[in-house]
């Protein structure tokens, strides 16, 4: 088994060994993984955050020991960077760009130094939704994970990642983790609502927020309407999402 480290600011993960296949996920600066599959140029990947698998170019990662694995296992929950965006610089006094959710927990293994703004640790619940207000009118972009294009999943997973918490990629695994909550106002912010297609598969998930309005990326990061019913968009003056479930993670 071999094992690798993001050691760039942004590196996509694709559902096959080729640059126009389609991105699910991304790996920031910091992600720790496993390579299940190496081959001459791509390598398929398991995330360690989230145990999301994908293919990555062999070029755009650093393959470090089992042992510096085991070490960055052990740091989660790690410290995470909280700048929009801030930079490292390596043993040469290269800058690499960092962004927002950034795991620093590798700066020793890679000789890299960091002197932007982090957090460390769990975070209180209430910290939840202003991490949220950090990504809004982010564009939406499938696979994202970043202020400057994420998903809606993408937006649930970072915002909890940055405080310490581990939520899985997509919005239909999320939804099996935590409490299902009965009414609409049991809630509190920053928890989880799901909604579902007409075919009642989970394909939306947002962060609550106080005062029935939600955070999701739905054209890019939004504030909506939040009711029984679901998302109610008041510029085009319709639903956009049906309500599934409200989840507490935390």
């Amino acid at each position: 088994m071999q094992y690798g480290i993001c050691h760039l600011s942004i590196t996509p993960v694709r559902v096959s060994a080729d640059h126009t296949s389609e991105m699910t996920t991304q790996l920031l600066y910091g992600d720790h993984f496993k390579v299940l599959e190496h081959r001459k140029d791509w390598s398929r990947i398991r995330i360690a955050y989230d145990q999301y698998e994908g293919w990555v170019d062999n070029k755009q990662f650093t393959l470090v020991s089992a042992e510096a694995y085991g070490e960055l296992d052990k740091a989660r929950p790690s410290k995470i960077a909280t700048d929009l965006v801030s930079f490292c610089s390596t043993g040469n006094n290269v800058l690499i760009p960092v962004v927002l959710g950034s795991s620093l927990q590798h700066l020793s293994l890679l000789d890299h130094t960091y002197e932007g703004k982090c957090v460390s640790g769990i975070q209180e619940k209430d910290k939840l939704i202003n991490t949220a207000l950090l990504f809004l009118n982010a564009p939406y972009l499938w696979g994202g994970k970043t202020p400057f294009g994420i998903d809606c999943s993408g937006l649930a997973q970072m915002v909890y990642k940055i405080n310490g918490h581990t939520l899985a990629r997509n919005a239909a695994d999320q939804a099996g983790q935590g409490e299902a909550l009965s009414f609409i106002e049991e809630s509190e912010a920053g928890d989880l609502a799901f909604f579902d297609n007409s075919e009642g598969i989970i394909d939306h998930v947002g962060l609550v927020m106080k005062n029935n309005y939600v955070i999701h990326a739905h054209g890019k990061v939004r504030i909506d309407r939040l009711d029984h019913t679901g998302i109610f968009n008041t510029e085009t003056g319709r639903y956009t999402h049906k309500l599934r479930v409200i989840k507490k993670i935390i």
